[in-house]
């Protein structure tokens, strides 16, 4: 059963500056209101597309994200200007709720990024994506979040067909590449968590 003031004190313990919400609008209006004239980088993320923050941010910030191509600039290029911008916003693939946050990523960007180079990172995570342990955190980015991306961006792989499980493939499209787990929050920087009360994303 999912336990969300005892992940929220467990986060805080951990370091994590934490805010809760109802629901992923008014997670947006909080995150709309505390980020203001700044540099600001996106992960690639279904969950910060489904409560509609870049459309928000861009109109009074610089808002850098792959998934949204600025005029003149590149996908690896937007992927650069996002790595060095001075907020950085991102959901995860899991959390415990002893607060292990788990992310696999492809093209390694998000993680790179989550892990270190921001003054201030955003993680925003939705009910569903709270597990009861590291293990079950695990399994969950592997088996649930992974295949539902690959399914999402049409990738050739076995778990893309049915967005069921890893079959631990190597196709060359593969977007499971690297494994990222943070133990506590990083020693360098700010980190707010925001969770949210409903499903959100993968």
């Amino acid at each position: 059963m999912i336990d969300m003031i005892r992940l929220e004190h467990n986060l805080h313990a951990l370091g994590y500056e934490v805010h809760c919400f109802d629901t992923g609008s008014e997670a947006a209006d909080y995150l709309d209101s505390v980020i203001d004239q700044q540099s600001v980088g996106f992960a690639g993320s279904v969950t910060l597309d489904q409560i509609g923050i870049y459309d928000r941010l861009i109109k009074h910030n610089k808002v850098y994200w792959h998934h949204r191509a600025g005029k003149g600039m590149s996908i690896d290029e937007l992927r650069k200007k996002a790595s060095t911008a001075d907020i950085y916003l991102s959901s995860v693939n899991a959390v415990s709720q002893n607060g292990e946050i788990v992310n696999i990523d492809g093209t390694c960007n998000r993680v790179a990024s989550i892990f270190y180079g921001h003054k201030k990172v955003y993680l925003v995570i939705g009910m569903n994506k709270i597990e009861a342990d590291y293990e079950h955190a695990l399994y969950r980015a592997r088996n649930i979040a992974a295949p539902k991306n690959a399914k999402r961006l049409g990738v050739d792989t076995p778990c893309a067909i049915k967005a069921d499980r890893c079959y631990d493939c190597k196709s060359p499209q593969r977007i499971c590449r690297g494994l990222a787990v943070l133990w506590e929050k990083p020693m360098s920087g700010e980190y707010e968590i925001i969770l949210v009360k409903e499903d959100l994303g993968y």
